[in-house]
Parts: structure tokens; C-alpha cells; sequence
């Protein structure tokens, strides 16, 4: 059995760390996700959180072939998305801070209220448009 601690703080040991997300940590337990990655290397630590889980293997060779072997794999009904625990996750954003709308529907258009609120006015206010009555 593994440690329970992987060591987050060594740079050495960053690269020979997987990111486990997506876990079904009401079904899978930590002798589970030991079993299943341990048949890609030696396994020296193994943490299950809520949702997601680390295994850190010995040796950084490992962490390829135990990402490309188990990426995409469905346990338990959910789908396992796995990478190298160092690699930084793109488009992850920051937790409060409000997007624009250019970040959020890939444009640099930022959306006129004012404009979009006076096109309405002018588009649905039907007593202008209608000609009163001869």
C-alpha cells in the first residue's frame, strides 16, 4: 500500500505526479486507484479527495504511459480526465473574478447594454411604428 502523502513541494518529484479528475469518490476508493495505476509503475503515494485524486510514481517515465493508458477511461459512470499534475490546465479561471464577455464568447466585442436596450426601443415599440388610424 502507498503513502498517503505526494509530494507537491519537491520539484523533482513534480513530473513523476498524475492528476486524477473527474473521480467517482463515492465508489472508487484509494486501493482502487492504486490498483489501476499500478500496473503502469511503482506507486510511492496515493491521495483520493473528493472528485479527484494524485498517484506519484517512482519514476517520471510512468506518468506518460499511465496518462495515455487511462485518460478517457469511464469508471464507476464517469469519465476520467487525467494528466501530468504539473502541467498547467488552460482556459482555468480564476475563482470570483467576473469574466468579460470577450473571454466568454471569444471575441473582442464588449457588449453594448445601452446600444442593445435602444435597438430593442426602436425594434418592438410598436405605437411608432404604426401609422395612427385616417
Amino acid at each position: 500500500m502507498a503513502s498517503n502523502i505526494t509530494n507537491k513541494t519537491d520539484p523533482q518529484s513534480m513530473n513523476s505526479r498524475v492528476f486524477i479528475g473527474n473521480l467517482n469518490t463515492l465508489v472508487v476508493k484509494k486501493s482502487d486507484v492504486e490498483a489501476i495505476f499500478s500496473k503502469y509503475g511503482k506507486i510511492v503515494g496515493c491521495s483520493v479527495h473528493k472528485g479527484f485524486a494524485f498517484v506519484q510514481y517512482v519514476n517520471e517515465r510512468n506518468v506518460g504511459a499511465a496518462v495515455a493508458g487511462e485518460d478517457g477511461r469511464m469508471i464507476a459512470g464517469q469519465v476520467l480526465h487525467i494528466n501530468l499534475a504539473a502541467e498547467p490546465k488552460v482556459n482555468r479561471g480564476k475563482a470570483g473574478m467576473k469574466r468579460s464577455a470577450a473571454e466568454m464568447y471569444g471575441s473582442s466585442f464588449d457588449l453594448d447594454y445601452d446600444f442593445q436596450r435602444d435597438y430593442y426601443d426602436r425594434m418592438y415599440s410598436y405605437p411608432a411604428r404604426v401609422p395612427p388610424p385616417p
